[in-house]
């Protein structure tokens, strides 16, 4: 089961009228399918030019482990040597700092990844849940 691209733009939308409301500095969102392959990259005007890659790799990071980078910082924190090691087996395409959360449906199928960059972390994570929520669709966090 994977999320649509209609899906993943109404997220994105959702992310950024979220945005808007808590003032936040330019965002950029990327969703990934169940497979960790990205199907939508948007990023508002004024989003600096590291904002993809980091996005990316926070929605892959949660993807990939299957927890929220909230918890991969979390992680880091506490088996330094370990989050080291996974960020290396994957080219360095995990992210542990708040932002990247799973997308699930109703029955609590994995649907994919949304990965936010752009403001703190904190604020990140907060417009991507109000995203995820926008679409009628369920996070861990």
């Amino acid at each position: 089961m994977n999320l649509t691209l209609q899906e993943a733009l109404t997220i994105t939308q959702g992310a950024f009228n979220a945005g808007v409301i808590e003032s936040s500095k330019p965002l950029t969102v990327a969703i990934l399918d169940s497979g960790g392959k990205l199907i939508s990259l948007q990023r508002q005007d004024g989003a600096s030019m590291m904002r993809p890659d980091i996005a990316t790799a926070k929605a892959w990071g949660a993807l990939a482990m299957g927890c929220s980078s909230r918890k991969l910082a979390v992680d880091a924190e506490q088996r330094p040597a370990f989050m080291t090691a996974i960020t290396a087996l994957a080219d360095g395409n995990v992210l542990p700092v708040a932002g990247g959360i799973l997308i699930k449906n109703s029955d609590q199928e994995l649907l994919g990844a949304i990965g936010i960059s752009g403001d703190l972390s904190e604020l990140d994570e907060l417009c991507a849940v109000k995203g995820v929520q926008s679409a009628n669709l369920l996070t861990n966090e």
